[in-house]
């Protein structure tokens, strides 16, 4: 899939006053959690996942039209369950991505290259310089991480994916060497890692 494809996922919206000087360009862009997971859906089905799920609580369904996206991009609805109208299984050729409501499981779950991957997503505004939205963005890496480091899988590759800002960037940097050194001391075979998106998202030296 053609990743310029997917710059869709970011809204562009007017900011309130408060935040108009500080948006650049004068309006600001928004990635949902929801575009989050799905950008990184389609990265993994760029690694090789032939089966990907997403699972967004039902506020995330509010802030992203997550089947009609699905919809313009090839994905065919074929089965749905429970009562929220975008839950269900939805086929592209060979690639089948599920959308399940339901908290814990982790945002994305796939299996790539036989290895387990779960990633939690966060979002947020990507072109500002308000004080507040900016340490929203830097919260959601720090919550990412530390939802990952409390899960007990074995042999899993947990990452932390949130947009690509200089902020987001920069603690990821920051972050790196206590990962490594906590890896380290850690008895299961786990590896975690921080994906950043712009677009398209990096590439994590061992899960591809």
């Amino acid at each position: 899939m053609n990743f310029s494809e997917l710059q869709n996922l970011i809204l562009v919206r007017e900011p309130p006053e408060k935040r108009l000087s500080k948006a650049e360009g004068g309006m600001e862009k928004h990635m949902s959690e929801a575009a989050v997971m799905l950008a990184f859906a389609m990265h993994l089905f760029s690694r090789g996942a032939e089966k990907v799920s997403v699972h967004p609580d039902g506020e995330h369904g509010k802030q992203f039209e997550i089947q009609g996206w699905l919809a313009a991009h090839g994905f065919v609805w074929g089965q749905g369950w429970g009562t929220t109208s975008y839950a269900g299984r939805y086929s592209n050729g060979e690639r089948t991505l599920e959308v399940h409501v339901k908290p814990g499981l982790g945002d994305v779950v796939a299996m790539v290259a036989g290895h387990p991957v779960i990633a939690e997503c966060k979002g947020g505004i990507i072109n500002t310089r308000h004080a507040g939205q900016v340490s929203r963005l830097r919260k959601g890496l720090h919550e990412a991480a530390g939802q990952l480091l409390a899960r007990s899988g074995e042999g899993e590759i947990n990452i932390a994916v949130v947009p690509s800002t200089i902020t987001t960037r920069d603690l990821a940097i920051k972050m790196s060497p206590r990962k490594s050194s906590r890896n380290r001391h850690r008895a299961r075979s786990s590896h975690r890692c921080s994906g950043i998106l712009r677009g398209r998202p990096v590439q994590c030296r061992e899960c591809g």
